[in-house]
């Protein structure tokens, strides 16, 4: 069977050179970057290159990037932190974040009594800027504003730019998860005065078990794992050296290569779009993720005109990897909180989503074959009920 991988947002393919860099450097480099022999100090060196690397594509100093496990710690630390250590008593934020920012929400409103405001995104999945803004004048408590870069699901991008000044212009700070945006999008944090950035290295195409937080570092934040020295003291424990530098060659050659990459997706992503107004009658498109504007070019979110639970199970069946929400929430009984935002009652009762993502490895004839998987499954389907209600 010709299978085919379209759940990109969830994790992508190791690039082959990320693979063979890594292999060379558990070969090689196996000391521990904290010692101070030879062996200890050479990995200190190539972790101190990707910070420089990272930081240099950010536009922000190397002192400024803290290497962590993924971008689920990331948003951990840095929103706890910031109540536990900055102070905040206050978080704004939307019901369309991912799990691990809302969860993280959630337990400092709880064990920290942190007072918790939600943007209600419109029907599209936007966040309203001059509702954020009024929420922002109403309060004197220290602030912290949780909005990510472009979401999981749907892949509607937010003006990070336009938000980070209403917070500074309101002395409160900014955290973005930019997890689906890091290497797939210019960012110019000298620009963009975001205070607080996360990344996942498994999303362009690096290894999993390796991310970084951006931390400005005017801010204060400290850490929340204690222990030793490692990290500017923000992350205590032993680098992952090999990690951190699959993390540097997926991100070199993301930017290498991020105009045809992007080119080749988007044009993917409108070829998919087509197909599927073309082969599926009743088909929709949720938020913004058909338009070319303001909406991530790997995401796609498509609504199908019945309801059918197992229609990932019935795909994953003819070798097409897909998913019908985050990946984190993957297994749960009921919808995600993002499809619960932006679909009504009665397409949430009679319809389902899914999530196609893309890479630059993602070519015409998988599409075509997804849609041909799709007419096929939603033929059976529709002639299956139509001969339940005869009976």
């Amino acid at each position: 069977m010709n299978k085919i991988y379209l759940d990109n947002a969830a994790t992508t393919p190791i690039s082959e050179e990320v693979i063979d860099a890594m292999v060379s450097i558990m070969k090689i480099n196996f000391g521990n970057p904290s010692s101070t022999h030879s062996f200890g100090q050479e990995a200190k060196i190539l972790i101190e290159n990707v910070r420089r690397q990272v930081a240099d594509y950010l536009h922000v100093t190397p002192a400024e990037i803290i290497f962590t496990s993924c971008g689920t710690e990331s948003n951990n630390m840095i929103i706890k932190s910031s109540v536990e250590h900055l102070g905040v008593e206050t978080i704004i934020s939307s019901p369309l974040e991912h799990k691990c920012v809302s969860e993280s929400i959630l337990d400092m409103k709880n064990r920290k009594g942190v007072e918790v405001n939600y943007i209600r995104p419109t029907e599209k999945g936007d966040i309203d800027l001059n509702k954020l803004e009024e929420l922002l004048k109403s309060s004197d408590k220290k602030t912290l504003v949780s909005l990510m870069h472009a979401n999981n699901e749907i892949g509607n991008i937010v003006d990070i730019k336009k938000i980070a000044e209403l917070c500074k212009a309101n002395n409160a700070l900014f955290h973005s998860d930019t997890v689906q945006t890091m290497a797939h999008m210019n960012l110019d944090l000298s620009d963009i005065q975001v205070d607080f950035a996360s990344c996942s290295a498994h999303k362009f195409h690096g290894p999993k078990g390796v991310g970084f937080a951006f931390i400005r570092k005017s801010s204060g934040l400290r850490g929340i794992i204690t222990g030793g020295p490692q990290e500017r003291s923000l992350r205590a424990g032993t680098e992952n050296v090999a990690g951190i530098v699959g993390l540097g060659k997926a991100l070199e050659l993301s930017l290498q290569n991020m105009e045809a990459y992007t080119h080749h997706m988007q044009e993917i992503k409108n070829y998919t779009v087509e197909r599927l107004y073309a082969e599926i009658p009743g088909i929709k498109f949720n938020g913004r993720s058909a338009e070319n504007e303001n909406s991530l070019y790997t995401v796609l979110s498509a609504l199908l005109p019945y309801k059918n639970p197992l229609i990932g199970l019935q795909l994953d069946m003819k070798g097409i990897a897909i998913s019908q929400g985050s990946a984190c929430s993957s297994g749960a009984s009921k919808p995600s909180m993002v499809m619960m935002m932006v679909l009504s009652e009665e397409e949430m009762d009679h319809c389902t989503p899914l999530r196609i993502s893309f890479s630059h490895m993602t070519t015409k004839e998988d599409i075509d074959q997804l849609v041909s998987a799709l007419k096929e499954i939603s033929r059976d389907f529709i002639i299956e009920n139509t001969n339940v209600e005869h009976r």
